[in-house]
């Protein structure tokens, strides 16, 4: 048969590669599904026996040995991944909220959910984004690594009312880790976006998996004059276009101007009848908290200002910050 079919018979075909690939997917879900019951149940085993008898390294040890032996072809069966069992079901046994979510990723993302978090907040947070973004261990354990969940909650709180005034908002942050750009200062905003281009995987990664690229330097004319948009995406979840500008230098008042502009011709002659108003985001290497907001304060456009860097954050500033945050927002409720 000629490799060259008619282009409406791929167009069939192509709906029966949907299907085989969702019965697939769902088919590997189940098995891991059992798998994780299986370190489950032995996880609990061992829980119990250390408990009640006494079990130690040694014992352990011995119940490896005996797994490997009556089952020398399967893995995961080594004295090290069995004290992981019995660590993995006392972390989950009594969160009636959290144990179903574990069985839908993979034992691997568990393990490195487990090493990096020390909170059941943090747990919830990075398994249902794995669940959501199917992620694999190298990409889960990077946003765990670049401090994700952290970043969030931070930026959240402090832009609590700038979100719920545009809830598009909800889908950016206020800080954002580049360190997979490989860049040396100086640079210019031209370096910084083709870097970005060129490692749109990783960017994606860190902005999120719904959205989806549109364009660099992307044209909008207005009268006789172009003008140029640093990056252009869109976002499923929000249904709208999402313009980026880079800057390499601390936020400006006046970039929020040219922002806003670019939004407004955005919604004038690109957006779609049935898409939400665009929204802007300002990305630069450092702000004035207290600028921001008064740039932001009368702004009718969805727009946010966020800083970036090009190495990982500080994990202990980071932590005291969130904590901080945190205390304070229980002193006022309790006030």
């Amino acid at each position: 048969m000629s490799k060259d079919l008619n282009p409406i018979m791929n167009n069939q075909f192509d709906d029966v590669i949907a299907i085989i690939d969702n019965a697939r997917f769902r088919a590997m879900k189940a098995v891991n599904a059992e798998l994780i019951n299986m370190y489950w149940e032995i996880g609990a085993y061992v829980s119990k026996r250390v408990q009640s008898v006494g079990w130690g390294k040694s014992v352990v040890a011995d119940f490896s040995a005996f797994l490997q032996a009556r089952y020398p072809s399967a893995k995961g069966f080594s004295a090290q991944n069995i004290w992981r069992m019995k660590q993995f079901y006392e972390t989950y046994c009594g969160n009636a909220k959290l144990s179903p979510l574990v069985r839908e990723i993979a034992w691997s993302n568990n393990l490195a959910i487990m090493a990096g978090c020390k909170t059941n907040e943090a747990r919830e947070f990075y398994l249902r984004l794995s669940i959501a973004n199917r992620y694999t261990k190298r990409e889960l354990e990077r946003q765990i690594g670049s401090m994700l969940y952290e970043r969030t909650v931070l930026s959240n709180e402090k832009n609590k009312e700038l979100i719920n005034r545009s809830g598009g908002l909800a889908a950016l942050r206020d800080a954002y880790v580049f360190e997979f750009l490989d860049l040396e200062e100086p640079y210019k905003e031209k370096d910084l976006r083709k870097q970005i281009v060129s490692h749109l995987k990783d960017f994606i990664l860190e902005f999120g998996r719904d959205f989806t690229f549109v364009g660099e330097e992307y044209r909008v004319q207005v009268g006789n004059t172009d003008f140029f948009i640093d990056l252009l995406f869109y976002n499923r979840a929000l249904s709208c276009l999402v313009a980026i500008e880079l800057k390499i230098d601390i936020f400006k008042p006046e970039h929020l101007g040219q922002l806003n502009f670019y939004l407004e011709a955005l919604d004038r002659d690109v957006r779609m009848p049935n898409e939400n108003p665009s929204v802007g985001l300002i990305l630069c290497t450092g702000k004035d908290d207290t600028v921001v907001e008064y740039a932001l304060s009368r702004t009718m456009s969805p727009t946010m200002v966020a800083d970036y860097t090009l190495h990982l954050p500080n994990k202990e500033l980071l932590q005291n910050k969130l904590r901080e945050l945190t205390e304070l927002a229980l002193e006022s409720s309790e006030g």
